[in-house]
């Protein structure tokens, strides 16, 4: 397939793909897209998404502690199970709102490149407050 046809399948399956997970959502987490990556020939396509919050806060659900520590208040794991639950609806979506010909097979993933540049975001700008305070005590 030609790179330009590519890039414009991405992104209509990304854009589709907000929008269903926002009107098919909970609204307990947002789930954002960032990426939509397509297999060479076009047959297969995995959808990237974030999670926040990561965690749900402990006792705003009302879960007794047993309950609690079986879903351990994980948004991501739940998130994850909700959009691959969802991907046939998905399809569906996709074949009645959009002009696209062929829809490759669609999956859902967590998008952990993301995930770990938020978390390398963090760590530095914790060691840039850091080394202010040293600067700041001399």
């Amino acid at each position: 397939m030609s790179d330009v046809r590519d890039n414009r399948i991405k992104e209509i399956l990304r854009d589709m793909a907000a929008r269903f997970l926002l009107e098919n959502g909970n609204g307990s987490s947002l789930l954002t897209v960032t990426r939509v990556e397509l297999s060479r020939r076009g047959k297969y396509a995995t959808i990237f998404f974030t999670v926040f919050p990561v965690r749900e806060s402990g006792g705003a659900n009302g879960q007794s502690g047993e309950s609690r520590e079986n879903h351990d208040g994980n948004l991501e794991k739940t998130a994850v199970e909700f959009a691959k639950r969802k991907r046939s609806e998905f399809k569906q979506y996709v074949k009645d709102n959009s002009k696209l010909g062929i829809i490759p097979q669609l999956d859902f993933a967590l998008d952990l490149g993301e995930k770990n540049r938020q978390k390398i975001d963090e760590l530095l700008s914790g060691e840039k407050f850091e080394s202010e305070e040293d600067v700041g005590e001399k």
